[in-house]
């Protein structure tokens, strides 16, 4: 069966049309992503600003005609962070209605982890226990389980919301980024509360912030998502790439070839969070993953369409 699933999260607004069948991805028939920076501006107004709102429409319309062409059969819109903050939301979720004919489905964040996990783990080699970190432009999940989410938990920061709250100078001050650092360190501080991370034997890291953050690292020279997924890097290939990217301007960021057009003034805010992850946790290597929520909504659809549950 030929379904879509659309992923509207706070910076990048994502496509996939995939045959699915006996609970597997079989062929992927298309998978798209523009930044449309939906979460602009959320973190302080809690509103929707109308530019972005406009972009995010523009894109979904696009996508409908996409949907349309490849002869989808039923179609799943997600949406994440920024939209659950915004007072607005209504006026996206018309939006969607009107484009693609479905209703929206905006996510909490234990729904948008235990999707996130799915998606994550549903190709990966192994038995192991494990962690799953997702960086997203306005919330970070973090889910521990074997096969099936156990205990997650979602809190609010990511690339966007970071770098609005913090990194003002291009590039960004030693100041700025210490700000930076210290907020995340602070909201860390929950994590070790509610989940066991030492009982997890391997760290799997998806998202754009993560794979974009390994590309760099690996020194690929244009982004390749089958070198990328699966790919391990190192604590210290984190660190020095985040070194790297806060001593860049934005204009030498996006130069970088593997550097996805408008993900070049995030991606610093991004790269630093995923350090401070790692050393705060103690995390010497994680594995990076192309296949994410957008992977576990498509799932999910198959499935009857309901986000997994986490215990």
């Amino acid at each position: 069966m030929r379904l879509a699933a659309i992923d509207v999260g706070t910076n990048s607004t994502r496509l996939l049309v995939a045959d699915v069948d006996g609970g597997g991805i079989t062929a992927e028939q298309a998978r798209e992503m523009v930044i449309t920076r939906l979460g602009r501006g959320v973190d302080r107004t809690r509103r929707l600003d109308p530019a972005a709102l406009r972009r995010t429409l523009e894109v979904l319309a696009d996508y409908a005609a996409i949907c349309e062409r490849l002869g989808v059969r039923a179609t799943r819109v997600v949406a994440t962070s920024a939209t659950r903050d915004a007072s607005n939301r209504e006026e996206f979720l018309d939006g969607v209605r009107r484009l693609l004919g479905v209703e929206a489905e905006v996510l909490s964040g234990d729904e948008e982890g235990a999707t996130a996990y799915a998606g994550a783990t549903h190709d990966l080699p192994g038995d192991e226990r494990t962690l799953v970190v997702d960086i997203g432009g306005g919330s970070t999940e973090f889910i521990i389980g074997n096969h099936e989410p156990e205990a997650l938990l979602s809190i609010d920061i990511g690339c966007v919301r970071l770098l609005e709250r913090h990194l003002h100078s291009d590039p960004p001050t030693a100041e700025e980024v210490a700000a930076l650092r210290r907020d995340v360190r602070t909201h860390l501080e929950k994590v070790r509360v509610v989940l066991d991370l030492a009982s997890a034997e391997r760290v799997v890291g998806v998202a754009g912030t993560i794979t974009t953050v390994t590309a760099i690292a690996l020194g690929l020279r244009a982004y390749d998502r089958a070198r990328i997924h699966h790919a391990v890097v190192t604590a210290g290939m984190v660190a020095d790439t985040a070194e790297r990217l806060c001593a860049m301007t934005v204009a030498e960021r996006a130069a970088l070839p593997v550097m996805a057009k408008g993900r070049e003034d995030v991606i610093v805010a991004g790269a630093l969070l995923l350090d401070e992850i790692c050393r705060t946790f103690g995390f010497r290597r994680l594995t990076a993953s192309e296949a994410d929520i957008l992977d576990g909504v498509l799932l999910g659809l198959h499935r009857g369409g309901h986000s997994p549950d986490a215990a």
